[in-house]
């Protein structure tokens, strides 16, 4: 968790860095390249201006069917941004044939899972769902583009619940202001990106649904879709499916011209902004620059350039800031559309460091790209870390799909992603330096500095005029309404299921006691090896929380025979990515590389394992930047209530431990070396092997990895009773004045992964808040739009888990919202289940457990959760049987026993002022605690009196 608090809290900016250094420090010239596998589809249009593009794939048992339309936030009308992205809410939710959010159950009660999005470029909308219902979707695509209802009811719903999700992506996190106001207003200043594309509370506030029925006539239509199908299918029956759902849908009666003729100005002088807001716990410098569209030729120069300076450990810009100490965090990327962009740069300052120190480091890191070549080690690194990110996102039809659509729409040229590829393998260092001279201009940047003060607009204003955006003609004829329920046509059955082969888990024992587990999840060249071992946060003392955490998050600072930096260019040299995370109950490690380099990647991996040292020196360092960030997640409500859940639910039992900034400053770098030791044995070890690699090919890599590691020690003991006794239910209150949402919990104790009524219980759950469909998101969301989501859940865990329910919403609603868990906890518990809504809880558990199945990602954490309870890897493919086997009576009565909101403990987290006096209505015993007093190291949560 500590690694990945500065990370969760900074990566909706952009961040940069720079200091002369030498950065070629060890690269290796010597790697292996990498290469991508071409996409492979089949292309048609239809006389509408439909076009269908059908990727092939008989090894899964699901299809994906996404729809893309050439509608993006550019398009957004006069005095309306973020109307795009409302307008995609909207659609998604009625058609004459189809009631308010029919489309959820259409998708999850069938084993599916739906979505959609939007950016300045274009609008998905996409499901993917068991093969079978293939014909069910298209129906469903066919609706929404020809039979929309866009009714007052639906657009003030939605238009509530993106001002929610504006709240929760924008005002609520420390740095969110940044990157969808103060970005987008000053790296452009005649293209409509300028905008924001979640738009703002007042232009939301003022939009009506007159102008949501013209947005949909003027842009929505076949001529403005493509249709991508990919998954296993039979071809030719999609061609008849396609014909007999779209081709006599008309184009638009009165299309408007999508084309943006306006293109950013250079920009000649320099300007200095900066922007302040309530929340910011650390500030913030960078800089950008513009950068022409997505389609430009320079745009493959561009992308290696970004990867040679900022991506990963071995990278210019994180030795330059973060290495040196001078930066918490440093970003940097290239964000383009089809008319224009812009490259980024920023950091997150060390308090003890200077702004003007900070900002001077990263102008030497970019005046040294700009006059020197960049090396061929280099080159090829960041070529190979690109590829290999291509692989990972082609390791399923779903996620070629994507590939292929984003491209399309960028570009008009469905072939774009591959030949983004190819450009990319013939960029030279030349072509890198000439584009860091032709776009990283002093004389052209925006230079920023983020701080904590006021939320005021004027201080980041651009002085460029503010462009006037296109005015959309009225709509015409009535609006459609949703048909009587004796009137509509009923979405079509299933179709014929077709048969895949389930891979076949192999399973080993080396001779020094590690378990390997090995399938070939897929033909894609990537795959993945995970390590489980134990020793996990419930192992750390309260005055040393951390210690787990931090023993795997920064294994990679050193072994026996190699440095941090030395690790860091050979794993990202062979396209690999590489981490460890400390759980509850134990610790995981995970390496993904390409198949042709995975086994020298491998090597690293078992040098880290057997041999991190955690050299003095980056062991300060990287203790401080996660001290920096805790200080970070701290300010952000949702973080901050997930913190407070644990000591709450669990009190002084080893599980509800937390770290805090005194805990991870008394630990020393001889902490982890002892927690190493002490936890990481082999004969405890268990080793999964997933992705396109054979399994007894991946079993002998893991023999020459790891065969040979043996330590002198007996295992260790592990902790017998990590969860104690259950505490008293609690009402606490956390008062943060300046959060821009209010975070809201409500959990119950639950029970471990091996009690026997686990299954009753995860199915019990699915009812209660599983997905969209869940009761917890139909009543916050759907029903009243409190919230951008509502979920609930319970972890696989040793000890006794909890089930929590959580959401965030505006202060003023924050009572409202736990009420509503609170009775939706009364409900599942008092109120029996029925078969038929748990038939279709199963399907809905059993498609996402099959989606996740797919990647070698997925599988080997899946099949490393189980192991690491003691669950046999088998039971990864006995999902459905195990729910199968659930009878709506054990199902209601694990809910009865547990779910009850007597035993329930409630959390919020925001402006107290705005709700506490409705909560003590509700919870007379609230605790309300100040954030500036909270002290996560103590039950009671208060730091004690001086």
């Amino acid at each position: 968790m500590l690694r990945s608090l500065l990370t969760a809290s900074t990566a909706a900016f952009a961040l940069a860095a720079a200091q002369p250094v030498s950065a070629d420090d060890h690269a290796l010239a010597d790697a292996p390249a990498i290469s991508a596998p071409e996409i492979e589809y089949t292309e048609w249009m239809l006389d509408n201006g439909m076009r269908v593009i059908a990727i092939e794939d008989d090894t899964t048992s699901t299809v994906t069917t996404s729809m893309w339309y050439d509608i993006g936030s550019k398009l957004d009308p006069e005095g309306r941004s973020g109307f795009a992205h409302l307008f995609e809410h909207i659609l998604s939710r009625k058609t004459e044939n189809m009631p308010y959010n029919m489309i959820y159950g259409l998708t999850a009660d069938v084993g599916g899972t739906r979505n959609a999005s939007n950016s300045p470029d274009r609008t998905n909308y996409y499901e993917q769902v068991p093969a079978e219902y293939l014909e069910t979707m298209l129906w469903t695509h066919k609706e929404r583009m020809a039979l929309p209802v866009v009714d007052q009811d639906v657009f003030d719903k939605e238009r509530d619940v993106v001002k929610e999700e504006l709240r929760q992506r924008v005002l609520a996190p420390p740095y969110g202001r940044f990157s969808r106001f103060v970005l987008p207003e000053n790296a452009y200043d005649v293209l409509p990106q300028r905008r924001p594309g979640i738009g703002s509370i007042e232009e939301l506030d003022s939009a009506t649904l007159a102008d949501a029925r013209s947005f949909f006539q003027a842009y929505y239509g076949p001529d403005t879709a493509t249709l991508i199908v990919a998954g296993n299918f039979e071809m030719d029956n999609l061609r008849a499916l396609v014909d007999q759902y779209f081709a006599d849908i008309p184009r638009r009666a009165n299309p408007v011209d999508l084309t943006i003729t306006e293109r950013e100005p250079e920009r000649t002088e320099p300007r200095f902004v900066t922007a302040t807001a309530p929340n910011v716990p650390l500030p913030l410098v960078g800089a950008t620059w513009k950068v022409p569209g997505v389609a430009h030729p320079d745009s493959a120069a561009l992308e290696v350039l970004d990867m040679i300076m900022s991506a990963g450990e071995n990278s210019r810009l994180h030795k330059a800031l973060v290495r040196s100490g001078k930066a918490v965090q440093a970003q940097q990327f290239v964000n383009q559309s089809e008319e224009g962009g812009f490259f980024a740069q920023f950091a997150v300052i060390n308090p003890a460091a200077d702004a003007d120190e900070v900002n001077a480091l990263m102008a030497a890191e970019r005046v040294k790209v700009r006059e020197e070549l960049v090396t061929e080690a280099e080159l090829s690194e960041a070529k190979n870390e690109i590829f290999s990110s291509s692989l990972r996102r082609r390791e399923t039809a779903r996620g070629r799909a994507f590939e292929i659509g984003e491209a399309l729409m960028l570009t008009g040229e469905p072939k774009a992603a591959d030949i983004r590829l190819e450009r990319i393998a013939a960029v030279t260092a030349e072509d890198v330096q000439r584009v860091a001279q032709t776009y990283l201009k002093p004389e052209g940047r925006v230079e920023f500095r983020y701080i904590a003060g006021e939320d005021n607009k004027e201080t980041y204003a651009n002085p460029a005029p503010f462009p006037t955006f296109r005015t959309l003609a009225a709509a015409t004829g009535k609006p459609r309404q949703v048909k009587p329920e004796g009137e509509r046509q009923a979405p079509p059955g299933p179709g014929a299921k077709p048969e895949v082969t389930a891979p076949t888990i192999v399973e080993t024992t080396l001779d020094n006691g590690i378990s390997v587990v090995a399938t070939q999840t897929g033909e894609v060249p990537i795959a993945t090896i995970t390590v489980v071992l134990p020793g996990g946060t419930v192992t750390d003392s309260k005055a040393k929380a951390g210690v787990a955490e931090l023993a795997a998050s920064l294994a990679d600072k050193g072994t026996a025979d190699m440095s941090a930096t030395e690790i860091a260019a050979r794993l990202e040299s062979l396209g690999a990515r590489f981490g460890g995370s400390g759980g509850a109950d134990g610790t995981y490690f995970s390496l993904t590389a390409p198949v042709a380099t995975i086994e020298e990647a491998g090597a690293v991996m078992a040098s880290v394992l057997s041999s991190a040292s955690y050299p003095d020196a980056e062991f300060q360092r990287e203790r401080k930047r996660t001290v920096d960030g805790l200080q970070v997640s701290l300010k952000d409500p949702g973080a901050l209530a997930r913190f407070v859940a644990a000591p709450v639910m669990y009190g002084e039992a080893p599980y509800g431990t937390i770290a805090t900034t005194d805990s991870i400053n008394a630990i020393t770098a001889s902490d982890l070396v002892a927690h190493r030791e002490t936890y990481w044995h082999p004969s405890l070890t268990k080793v999964i092997v997933s992705g396109g690699i054979a399994p007894d090919a991946a079993s002998s890599l893991v023999e020459r990895m790891l065969g040979d590691w043996t330590v002198d020690r007996d295992p260790p003991t592990l902790v017998a009773e990590p969860d104690g006794a259950t505490p008293a239910p609690r009402t606490v209150v956390i008062d943060m004045p300046d959060a821009g949402q209010a975070a809201v919990i409500a959990g119950v104790r639950a029970i471990s992964r091996s009690d026997e009524r686990y299954y009753d219980l995860m199915l019990a759950n699915a009812v209660l808040g599983g997905g969209s469909s869940g009761r917890l998101f139909d009543e916050v969301r759907t029903k009243r739009a409190l919230s951008y989501g509502a979920y609930s859940g319970f972890g696989s865990r040793a000890g006794e888990s909890v089930l929590t329910a959580s959401a965030q919403t505006k202060n003023e609603t924050a009572t409202e919202v736990a009420e509503i868990f609170l009775n939706e906890f009364e409900r599942l518990g008092s109120e029996p289940l029925t078969e038929d809504l748990l038939e279709k809880r199963r399907l809905y558990l059993g498609g996402s457990y099959a989606r996740s199945l797919e990647t070698s990602s997925g599988f080997n954490g899946i099949v490393a959760g189980l192991m690491q309870q003691g669950i046999e890897p088998a039971e990864a493919a006995k999902l459905a049987e195990r729910l199968s086997s659930v009878t709506a009576e054990e199902a209601s009565a694990i809910a009865s026993d547990l779910v009850d909101p007597a035993k329930a403990s409630v959390i919020i987290v925001g402006d107290a002022e705005q709700f506490v006096d409705k909560l003590r209505e509700l919870r007379p015993d609230v605790e309300v605690i100040s954030a500036d007093d909270l002290d996560l190291s103590r039950e009671d949560l208060t730091k004690p009196a001086e």
